[in-house]
């Protein structure tokens, strides 16, 4: 029986040595494209799937150099990473950072307290929260400022729930979120420097049989 493995997300540098080395353990793969992913099946049935990053769907030739053309970072794009401890953003050209903010806030864990107190507990740390997300999106609408030209895309993480709230504020213009979506701890700078790498890299999929 095939068994599916997670997605896992490869820097363009290391495609060709994980071809290599899908190819020495199943086979040399026959390549083929669909749903806008290269595709390849080894002689002994396993598959992977290679899908581009920031949501752009490949149509070219089934091979890896016609994959690749498609792999360079947007000239105008960005990272947003936000949970209740803090929250990361990046704007980008290509693979260079050209504006980016990191900030940390503190937001009450939760209590095993009943009654009231939990009550003013659970007031408190919803309005904590608001501010962090409320400062999230003030640092957000300076770094990724339409003025400096309206970004292409913008891949975000960490809490889905905060993100969405961020992203509610209408400074921030609706931008076009694209995968892949990005689970990340509490944002620090180097977080926010991996989010980076992983946001440029190939997405990939792989089917054992």
């Amino acid at each position: 029986m095939a068994t599916r493995s997670g997605e896992v997300l490869v820097s363009v540098a290391r495609v060709p040595r994980w071809l290599e080395n899908f190819a020495g353990s199943h086979g040399e793969p026959r390549l083929t494209t669909h749903d806008g992913a290269l595709l390849g099946e080894a002689p002994d049935g396993s598959r992977f799937e290679l899908r581009l990053p920031f949501g752009r769907g490949y149509a070219g030739p089934p091979d890896v150099d016609g994959f690749f053309s498609g792999v360079l970072p947007p000239d105008r794009w960005g990272v947003l990473l936000v949970r209740r401890g803090g929250f990361a953003v990046a704007r980008l050209r290509g693979s260079e950072a050209v504006a980016s903010k990191v900030g940390q806030r503190h937001v009450q864990g939760r209590t095993k307290a009943g009654g009231q107190s939990q009550q003013r507990f659970a007031r408190r740390r919803a309005n904590q929260a608001r501010q962090a997300f409320e400062a999230a999106a003030d640092h957000a609408a300076t770094v990724l400022d339409n003025a400096q030209g309206r970004l292409t895309c913008l891949v975000t993480g960490g809490d889905r729930a905060a993100v969405e709230e961020v992203l509610a504020d209408p400074r921030l213009g609706a931008p076009v979120v694209v995968p892949p979506w990005l689970a990340v701890p509490d944002p620090r700078r180097s977080v926010l420097e991996s989010a980076i790498r992983d946001a440029c890299s190939v997405r990939i999929v792989v089917t054992n049989a």
